[in-house]
């Protein structure tokens, strides 16, 4: 249907996945398979599902894993919001980087819409 790397949604979510990898890094190591661990597969969840929507057969399904892919980004919201309320994120972080889930999300509600007639 689509070449997935072509796509903008898919590319500014790759740089939620790398923004994200980053803020976690500085996470306690008692969270590694805690908070660490799922907030990464959330952030990673994003950019899979654009592509594995690609490569689907129709436009329908396409949607459908849109749809999982924006609710994987608020899945990440709250999380990297507990993380900030439990200390391990500073404010200016937490902006920053919903900003760049706010942008993925814009687009991805753009492109349900899009296909919401099949």
């Amino acid at each position: 249907m689509y070449n997935y790397k072509e796509l903008i949604v898919w590319q500014k979510s790759m740089t939620l996945v790398e923004k994200v990898y980053k803020l976690t890094s500085n996470f306690p190591a008692e969270e590694k398979f805690g908070l660490t661990s799922q907030i990464r597969r959330c952030a990673v969840s994003i950019p899979s599902n654009v592509a594995e929507g690609t490569g689907r057969k129709s436009k329908k399904v396409f949607r459908q894993f849109l749809e999982i892919s924006n609710g994987s980004i608020n899945e990440l919201k709250t999380q990297l919001e507990i993380s900030k309320r439990i200390g391990f994120l500073a404010e200016t972080d937490l902006e920053d980087t919903f900003a760049l889930c706010d942008e993925v999300q814009k687009m991805t509600f753009t492109l349900i819409k899009k296909y919401s007639d099949f």
